[in-house]
């Protein structure tokens, strides 16, 4: 996040905070009418700093919020370094919903994100120089067993089982897979906030998974750090283009 700020703030020159976070479980930077927050891995510490800071955005009385996240994830039948934006989530049962345990029940919440946020942010794909596409994500609880993987410490089915759930996917639409995208469209869209997800993909399952190889291939530090920064050209070159277009329509 730090990262994303300080190029951000180079880019367009509005002023750089310090880290506003108290804590050292997360950051928080803002670059004018840009917050910068890192949410930590996996729904729980998602569903922590998301609601705290649609608590945040509450107390400081803005309006017109859009919310965005920008990740990793494996991708699905895409190139490795494609930027894939979320039309849609779905959780492990491949529902578009987020199942929330509230007083001992479960409690469904519809996983939906904003299509012309979408949209727009798929149109600012002309000012990045990055592979763009657009289909829908899946989220997990789980890192290994949850996505298909073979290479955890468990395992209970075949690699014929598993390549064939990863084409099942590719079938529904699905292009990408991480651990958060289910709670984070359903809890903005219970707040009524716009919002979207943006995600480098780094490994394509239908291909290159460790399932297939004889040994995992790892990308170096730069080509990773290279790939994170993706995401950031696509958001940047959005938020850029809106400001200015707020700008000009005053």
């Amino acid at each position: 996040m730090k990262n994303y700020a300080e190029q951000y703030h180079k880019e367009t020159s509005v002023g750089l905070s310090e880290n506003l976070s108290k804590t050292d479980r997360f950051v928080m930077y803002k670059t004018g009418p840009v917050l910068w927050v890192n949410h930590g891995m996996g729904i729980p510490s998602l569903s922590i700093c998301l609601q705290e800071c649609i608590k945040l955005m509450y107390y400081a009385e803005t309006t017109d919020v859009t919310f965005m996240r920008l990740g990793t994830s494996g991708g699905l039948g895409v190139e490795p370094g494609t930027v894939v934006i979320s039309t849609g989530a779905i959780n492990e049962f491949l529902k578009p919903e987020y199942i929330q345990a509230v007083l001992g029940k479960k409690v469904k919440h519809d996983a939906i994100l904003d299509k012309a946020l979408s949209d727009e942010l798929y149109e600012c794909r002309r000012f990045v120089n990055t592979p763009v596409e657009k289909g829908i994500t899946m989220g997990t609880d789980c890192f290994f067993e949850g996505q298909a993987r073979l290479d955890g410490p468990f395992c209970d089915y075949s690699s014929e089982d598993a390549t064939a759930f990863l084409r099942k996917l590719y079938e529904l639409g699905v292009r990408n897979v991480e651990m958060e995208c289910n709670c984070f469209a359903a809890i903005t869209y219970r707040a009524g906030i716009r919002s979207a997800i943006i995600c480098v993909t780094v490994v394509d399952r239908l291909h290159d998974d460790t399932l297939k190889i004889q040994k995992p291939i790892f990308l170096s530090p730069k080509a990773f750090r290279e790939y994170e920064m993706r995401t950031f050209k696509l958001a940047s070159a959005y938020f850029k283009d809106r400001l200015a277009n707020i700008a000009n329509n005053k």
